[in-house]
């Protein structure tokens, strides 16, 4: 059982140096290498025609390969170095050093994937049968040669994206990570952290809950002009290239084709999500009934149902996740606890630290990197069951090539999210108290709001607010087209407050990766049907499960998923996760009878 108070153990803090041991001495001699791997490179560029020998072809994938491999190693570095104190200077010059010259990299070595997504006829087709595992990540180069410009021009947009997208990125986020916020309890003194603050967000009481998010708010909208212009600018640029220069159908188009995704799967899951939003409006109902409030605000949609707080204790959280995780494969077990064992997890919330939670897989062969900002909310520890899940993702697949060990964007949450579902069923399994068992349905059901429904209406936000600046709209009309978004996911049981029209400015994703959201309504929707396969087929289900994390990114998502028989483009798939949460729903009324 969880304690009543956070034990005072030191929260691990990850090193860098199986990256770089010597940062300023590494970058150059990495720099260096990365030179003489492009030089020869480019020494093959004559011989790269329509008659290049598989000789020459192969030997010129082992360059990209180690290009890739090296570039890598030094943007993890500089990327993981800045999210650990985005105020710390010298690393945020660093980060800006590694960016400028990775921009050279990608325009020196440019001219490959060109001639390659050219290069047609049977003599590709030879080409392909000797490249094995990466041969998905060179057919997905030609699926994008109706998008791509002249050299000349991609290396230009390479160039301007350093000082252009990536400045702005980067500008969004030292102003956002350096904000503070008051503490709801009137005796603290210090300033919190958003991660800090966001603990308030699921207080007992209602007021404290009402204050944290007044604050947020509050903050956030007095950046609401600088934030909103450098959305709309991101935007515009996103138009710029997307569809003006590079003819997508669409801005979610873009995304969808990186994806590998078909534009059908995208508008059939989005509508199927807003199709079914009165499952989630009647969870908030019950909510309100079990918590004793006579409506929902949107203040109180992640109120607890008791009034004293419960935190975890790291190790405990350690313990309850792993347990999970071995009981369904112990292998995976094994594989999440060697990112501990690497010290490549980094747990504490510490001034400066970028916000949120994510996993970086590097390199193949490298255990991954796993961020928190771990406060011992309960929402924590599945967070850690999240992230790890992340972490053996990668490492299942790390016998494939750098470019095809990752798994493409839709697929990518599937891992981290079963791992939170194990975390779930284990904890249901252990309890027979029908106040615990409404308590983790309780939790179950707002975490899969905050993945399935929440994601999916940042991503409407997204459709609109694309076209709405194209047609020249102002920051106060994103905020309304925001705020009638929410009225309408939320219907007449929940309260929406004006000050929640702000809250878009304060959604990192929205900012760094349009459309990037839907991946979570995708993946929470793919493992309820996943997780309901294995109750039904039990441990026969576990090695096609396994087979599927190992598939990385060597093929499209349709191809990993045809072995379990699923369809993306098909209502019912999407439906059947739903189904899944209405009997989740029911479950929970029956608690309360």
């Amino acid at each position: 059982m969880p304690a009543k108070a956070t034990a005072p153990t030191r929260l691990p803090q990850w090193t860098l140096k199986d990256l770089l041991a010597n940062p300023d001495k590494d970058l150059e001699t990495i720099s260096q290498n990365l030179n003489k791997n492009i030089t020869a490179l480019e020494k093959l560029r004559p011989s790269l025609n329509n008659h290049t020998s598989p000789k020459t072809f192969l030997k010129g994938l082992s360059l990209i390969e180690e290009i890739a491999a090296l570039s890598s190693r030094l943007g993890a570095y500089s990327s993981l170095w800045f999210a650990q104190n985005t105020t710390n200077q010298k690393a945020r010059a660093f980060d800006a050093t590694v960016k400028d010259r990775l921009a050279n990299v990608s325009n020196r070595v440019l001219f490959f994937d060109l001639w390659w997504q050219k290069h047609r006829g049977k003599a590709a087709k030879q080409l392909l049968t000797h490249t094995n595992s990466i041969r998905y990540y060179l057919t997905s180069l030609r699926r994008l040669t109706p998008h791509t410009l002249t050299e000349p021009e991609e290396r230009i947009i390479n160039i301007k994206n350093t000082t252009g997208r990536s400045a702005l990125d980067t500008l969004y986020d030292v102003l956002t990570n350096a904000l503070t916020f008051k503490s709801p309890e009137k005796e603290a003194r210090t300033p919190l952290s958003r991660e800090q603050l966001s603990v308030f967000f699921r207080h007992p009481s209602a007021i404290k809950r009402k204050q944290a998010y007044q604050e947020l708010l509050s903050v956030y909208s007095g950046h609401a002009d600088m934030l909103g212009e450098i959305y709309k600018s991101l935007v515009i640029d996103w138009k710029n290239e997307g569809i003006d220069l590079r003819h997508h159908a669409s801005p979610v188009a873009v995304r969808n084709t990186y994806n590998d995704i078909p534009n059908e799967a995208v508008t059939t899951l989005l509508g199927c999500c807003r199709k079914n939003r009165h499952i989630f409006q009647e969870f908030f109902r019950l909510k309100a009934k079990i918590c004793k409030i006579k409506k929902l605000s949107r203040y109180d949609i992640y109120a607890p149902t008791k009034s004293e707080k419960i935190s975890y204790p790291f190790e405990e959280a350690k313990k309850l996740v792993f347990q999970a995780y071995k009981g369904f494969s112990p292998k995976l077990a094994t594989l999440a606890q060697q990112v501990f064992e690497d010290r490549h997890i980094d747990a504490a919330t510490t001034p400066g630290k970028a916000g949120g939670a994510f996993c970086y897989s590097v390199l193949p062969k490298l255990t991954p990197y796993v961020m928190l900002n771990y406060t011992g909310d309960a929402r924590d520890v599945a967070t850690l069951a999240h992230e790890l899940g992340h972490a053996v993702h990668g490492m299942m697949a790390r016998h494939h090539s750098i470019f095809t060990f990752h798994s493409t964007l839709p697929l990518a949450e599937t891992a981290s999210v079963f791992g939170e579902q194990l975390l779930s069923q284990a904890l249901l399994q252990e309890v027979s108290n029908p106040r615990m068992k409404q308590r983790l349905l309780l939790g179950q059901l707002d975490d899969l709001y905050a993945t399935i429904l929440r994601q999916a209406y940042f991503v409407e936000f997204e459709n609109q607010a694309h076209e709405q600046i194209a047609q020249g709209a102002t920051v106060n009309g994103l905020a309304n087209t925001y705020r009638n978004l929410l009225k309408e996911q939320f219907g007449r049981v929940v309260t929406v407050p004006d000050e929640f029209q702000w809250e878009w400015i304060s959604i990192p994703h929205i900012y760094r990766s349009p459309f990037y959201c839907y991946a979570y309504s995708f993946g929470n929707l793919l493992v309820l049907a996943l997780y309901q396969r294995y109750q039904k087929e039990g441990k026969s289900f576990i090695p096609k499960y396994l087979e599927l994390l190992a598939g990385g990114g060597s093929k499209s998502p349709q191809d990993l998923l045809k072995p379990l028989r699923l369809d993306m483009c098909a209502e019912k798939f999407w439906q059947s996760g739903f189904d899944r949460i209405e009997g989740m729903v029911e479950d929970l009324e029956k608690t309360i009878r």
